[in-house]
């Protein structure tokens, strides 16, 4: 599970993202980020919509998957970056673990986050 300290806390935070980030978007998913002189850290956030499940325990399986998956990516992540993550495809869900990390990892090296 990713720590407290990389999670983001208020809606403002990721509107801000939201409005003046870059976007990579892959066939499930989109990765919006942008750097943060302020922090010494990142933060990261994973949003599914209901329109993905309108089961919160499915949705709540797809934010777990994604949250460790990025945890373990985003590990040596040395300039502070704001990135959020916005699921739009189900197929997440009962994707192979293998797959959804390389569509992960080929998502923050195409958005040059290392």
């Amino acid at each position: 599970m990713l720590d407290r300290s990389h999670r983001f806390h208020g809606l403002g935070s990721l509107n801000h993202v939201y409005k003046h980030g870059s976007t990579r978007r892959t066939p499930w998913f989109a990765i919006k980020y942008q750097r943060n002189p302020k922090r010494s850290t990142y933060r990261c956030a994973v949003v599914v919509s209901r329109k993905v499940s309108k089961s919160a325990v499915v949705r709540n399986r797809i934010r777990r998957r994604l949250y460790e998956i990025l945890r373990l990516e985003l590990a040596g992540l040395v300039p502070a970056y704001d990135i959020v993550v916005t699921v739009f495809s189900d197929q997440v869900e009962s994707a192979d673990s293998k797959k959804l990390q390389r569509m992960v990892h080929e998502a923050v090296t195409v958005a040059d986050l290392r």
